[in-house]
Parts: C-alpha cells; sequence; structure tokens
C-alpha cells in the first residue's frame, strides 16, 4: 500500500507540474498575443489618412518586449505586413504587380519586416518578401534586411539569390554576380547559382537573364504572391518575344502592299508559319490566351489592358 500511495504521490505531483507548465505556456502565448495588439493599438491614429505617419516600436524594444515568445510575435508581425500590403492595394482599386507596389507609400512596410526578421532571424519568407516587394519602396532598406538575413543565415543560398535579384533590379549587375558567386560557394548552392553569375557578366539585362531569374524564383519560392509575380513576368517576356516576332510581319506585309494590316486576317497565315496561336479571328493570342490589340495606323501590335499579361 505504501508504495502505492508513493507511486500515487509521485503520479500527482509529476502531473500537478505538467499542467502548470502548461498553464504557463498558455499565459504566455496569451500574453504575448495582447502585448503584440498593445504595441498595435498604441500606434493607432484618430485619422485613418495620418496611417502612413504612425510607427511602430522598434525592432530592438520589440525583442526585448516578447516576452520569449519571439516566433509568435514575428509571426504576428508577418501577418500585419501582409494585411497592411493587401489593405493598400484594395484601397488603391486596381491590379498592381507585387514588384511594383511603388506608388503606394507603403511606408510602414520596411519597419515591420525589420521587426518580424529581428524577432525571428531565421524568417525566410520575411527575407523573401522584402527582397522582392521592398526595392520599388526602399532599395536600401530592401537590401539591409537581406544582408542581415544572410548574416543571421550565412549558409541560406537563397538569400543570395534575393539579394542578387534586388540588385540586379537596380541594373548593379557587378554586384549582382559578387552576390551570386558568393552564394554558388556555399555547400548544397544549385549549379545554377555559378551560371547566374557568369550570366550576369556577359549579360546582365537581357530578357534571357530575366528570364532564368525569374524561373528560379517560380521553382524556388514557398510564397504564393511571390510565385503568382514570378510566372506573370515570365509570360510578360514570352509576350516580348511574340510582339517582336508580330511586328517583324507587320513590317514586312507593308512593304509587300504598301499599307499597314487593316485586320489579323490579312496576316493570319504568317502568324500560324511562325506557330503563333490565334483564335477563331485570327488575332494571335498573348500567353494569357487574350487577344493581342492590332494598331492599324501604326502598323503595331499591343496588349488588351484586360490582359492577364502585365503591360509593365
Amino acid at each position: 500500500m505504501t508504495t502505492s500511495r508513493r507511486k500515487f504521490g509521485l503520479f500527482s505531483r509529476q502531473t500537478k507540474a505538467t499542467n502548470s507548465l502548461v498553464v504557463v505556456i498558455l499565459l504566455g502565448m496569451l500574453s504575448a498575443i495582447l502585448l503584440a495588439r498593445w504595441i498595435d493599438a498604441r500606434n493607432q491614429r484618430a485619422d485613418p489618412a495620418l496611417e502612413d505617419e504612425q510607427l511602430y516600436v522598434t525592432a530592438s524594444a520589440a525583442r526585448r518586449m516578447s516576452l520569449g515568445f519571439n516566433g509568435l510575435i514575428a509571426d504576428w508581425y508577418w501577418m500585419r505586413s501582409i494585411q497592411y500590403v493587401g489593405r493598400k492595394i484594395l484601397n488603391a482599386q486596381q491590379n498592381i504587380e507585387l514588384d511594383k507596389l511603388g506608388q503606394l507609400k507603403l511606408r510602414l512596410l520596411a519597419p515591420m519586416l525589420d521587426t518580424a526578421t529581428t524577432l525571428d532571424p531565421e524568417f525566410m519568407d520575411a527575407y523573401e518578401y522584402a527582397a522582392v516587394v521592398l526595392p520599388a519602396i526602399d532599395v536600401q532598406e530592401a537590401i539591409r534586411i537581406t544582408r542581415k538575413g544572410i548574416d543571421a543565415n550565412p549558409n541560406a543560398w537563397r538569400l543570395y539569390h534575393q539579394l542578387g535579384y534586388i540588385y540586379w533590379q537596380e541594373h548593379d549587375f557587378s554586384a549582382a554576380g559578387d552576390v551570386y558567386g558568393q552564394g554558388a560557394s556555399i555547400p548544397g548552392a544549385p549549379v545554377w547559382m555559378q551560371a547566374m553569375k557568369a550570366r550576369m557578366a556577359a549579360e546582365g539585362g537581357s530578357r534571357s537573364t530575366a528570364r532564368e531569374i525569374y524561373a528560379r524564383m517560380y521553382e524556388q519560392s514557398e510564397d504564393d504572391k511571390v510565385r503568382d509575380m514570378a510566372r506573370r513576368r515570365l509570360m510578360q517576356l514570352n509576350s516580348f518575344d511574340e510582339q517582336d516576332a508580330i511586328r517583324k510581319i507587320l513590317v514586312a506585309y507593308k512593304i509587300r502592299t504598301g499599307h499597314c494590316a487593316q485586320s489579323w486576317r490579312e496576316i493570319t497565315p504568317m502568324l500560324r508559319a511562325i506557330r503563333m496561336a490565334v483564335d477563331a479571328s485570327g488575332a494571335p493570342l498573348d500567353p494569357g490566351k487574350t487577344p493581342y490589340i492590332l494598331l492599324t495606323k501604326e502598323c503595331d501590335v499591343q496588349l488588351d489592358y484586360q490582359s492577364e499579361v502585365p503591360v509593365k
């Protein structure tokens, strides 16, 4: 009996300890959530027009105030950054590509992403978002946050790809090549990283380089929005090639007939000869399957603004 009571007492103490630990964890999580909301609420202004003037607490202060639940608060800031961008896009009432959001004046995005990555230095999604979205808003902050990620995760070759992408967008092909070369030396980095270094030196501003960058971004990203942006940019690059081919046909037709084509049917056989997809009316289809628009006075072609393919 004595042994049984001892076992029962030990089990009871262990159960109480476990329950106490669960309560502490739950209270900590609740405190972290309430803290994040307090951080957010203390910066709210009565006038919505002043939203961009709000300043969150600094990343270092948020880390000190996180009560050890850094990952949870980092997730909170990450979700707030996504909501912030989404709300701006909805208010703008127009379809803007993820890498062309500079016109929305997203002044709070860099501080929020900086805070998220300070709280969780291994937050790869936040670093990628900074590399893709921030260059159109504040390129120096995009570089700084991505380099911060590299310092915290020196073996994460994807961060070198993202930093190389920023430099490539800025047409600094030398810096982009250096970054890709550094990333290529990391164990486990794919062989195309070294190839990208060489490509930057030889043809950094070419469409083929752009196609390679967006193709790798589409393959490697785990963020659906980033993947969709890369997919659209690949469609745009294909459309550039198609429009160049169509223009050559339009010029050849004018030289032969003395006037611009007045309908797509006049050049449909030539379009089919180069294996261009056309609809029932003979109009060539862009990569999004929307007919191109024929400019009869200019002997030119352009995308329909309703197309899924980005115009800019």
